[in-house]
């Protein structure tokens, strides 16, 4: 069996920027398993696979180690794919994932936008893990659907953080997300995974879902720029409607190629 695999960096501003993701357009999923060993054997945070719906698309996304039930970034890079490399021709398109429908649309400025639930987190304990495995005290801590989010004092905080990834490996998320207001934009970020096999993520579009909401609310503004400060870093802007979150980026082709199974 042979697949076609493209690998895409999204949120990406440079060549080697932003975060990327393979990208597998199926006419039937294959077996979980079969699925799942393919991305380990990527070793990027998502790989994504793709199935006509009816008229609309269905999407997965699995890491090195588990399926997840949401990731942006590697939705912006299907959808990349999808107009770039497969003819896609409609100015939106819809995936259909276990977080719901998600659309996506083709921007006149080059960049692709995300049409995704927000995620209005919930102030919880800061309980002492947080510390320990970040080793600074947050200011906040929330609890969203999927991930812990950390509030830092600075972007400064942020940019220095050293975790112990054992420690929040611990936590009973799928990650944790730590912000703070920026310097330059709105608010920075960084994304740490360790229980799903990905220690710190390039940029993570879903987190977005998250941090969106809550800077919105404390800026009083509804359009938010937005940088993730991992060394590949991200650049995305967020707009908040309703009760949903728009996200946008570039995004770039790396690599274009064949997987024999």
């Amino acid at each position: 069996m042979k697949l076609k695999v493209y690998v895409v960096n999204a949120f990406a501003e440079s060549t080697f920027g932003g975060n990327p993701a393979a990208v597998i357009y199926l006419r039937e999923w294959l077996t979980e398993a079969l699925m799942q060993q393919i991305a380990a054997q990527h070793n990027l945070a998502e790989t994504a696979y793709i199935i006509p719906q009816e008229d609309d698309y269905a999407i997965r996304w699995f890491t090195p180690e588990v399926e997840v039930a949401l990731c942006g970034h590697a939705t912006l890079a299907s959808a990349h794919v999808f107009y770039e490399h497969l003819g896609y021709k409609k100015d939106k398109i819809t995936f259909h994932s276990k977080s719901g429908p998600l659309h996506v649309s083709k921007r006149n400025d080059g960049k692709l936008e995300l049409d995704f639930p927000a995620d209005f987190a919930a102030e919880t304990e800061r309980l002492p893990i947080f510390e320990q495995g970040l080793k600074v005290e947050p200011l906040e801590v929330y609890r969203g659907k999927d991930d812990y989010m950390a509030v830092l004092a600075s972007q400064q905080t942020v940019e220095k953080l050293s975790p112990d990834f054992g420690i929040l490996a611990q936590l009973q998320s799928r990650g944790i997300i730590v912000t703070a207001k920026g310097d330059a934009v709105d608010f920075v970020s960084r994304c740490f995974f360790p229980q799903s096999g990905i220690d710190e993520d390039p940029v993570t579009g879903s987190a977005h879902t998250v941090m969106a909401p809550y800077w919105a609310d404390k800026l009083g503004k509804d359009k938010l720029s937005a940088i993730q400060l991992s060394k590949r870093k991200g650049y995305l802007e967020c707009e908040i409607v309703g009760n949903r979150v728009l996200i946008s980026g570039h995004a770039r082709t790396y690599l274009e190629g064949d997987i024999f199974i």
